[in-house]
């Protein structure tokens, strides 16, 4: 399962079964000055039986880590323990500028707030996507084995 950690919305894709594809699956509304809806996240990794989550990791192209990236980086922790699935870091510049694009691209005409929370589980499935051509490159040998969902 791909995550898109956010301060508003956290978008969330899966891969297909084989570890190749990964689409869109939905976004999550943070409550205001509430934490991040970890319970949900786990409710819906279980249902469609993830294995492991890949979470972006909000580097700034200048600067590096920043409180954004700790903050990011426990989420992952609790979202590691809590649900005792590995949790894989990797770096998410540009995800939702590039999902962004490719929803304007394809000409999707949708309500603000409706717009952004598709923006959201986008940058999810790029997350992943990345995540999972990384993946391919070091070729398992278990076919089994580069699944992420």
């Amino acid at each position: 399962m791909g995550v898109d950690y956010g301060t508003r919305r956290i978008g969330l894709a899966l891969s297909d079964p084989t570890g190749t594809l990964a689409t869109p699956l939905t976004t999550l509304v943070r409550r205001q000055g509430k934490r991040a809806p970890l319970a949900r996240i786990l409710e819906i990794a279980r249902e469609h039986e993830v294995g492991r989550f890949v979470l972006g990791l909000p580097l700034h192209p200048q600067e590096g880590e920043n409180t954004w990236t700790a903050e990011a980086r426990e989420f992952g922790r609790r979202l590691r323990d809590r649900s005792g699935l590995p949790v894989h870091l990797i770096d998410e510049s540009y995800s939702s500028v590039e999902a962004e694009a490719r929803i304007r691209f394809i000409g999707a005409k949708r309500a603000k707030r409706e717009e952004k929370a598709r923006i959201d589980a986008g940058a999810a499935a790029i997350i992943l996507q990345d995540w999972l051509d990384a993946r391919a490159l070091d070729a398992p040998a278990d076919p089994g084995e580069g699944a992420a969902r």
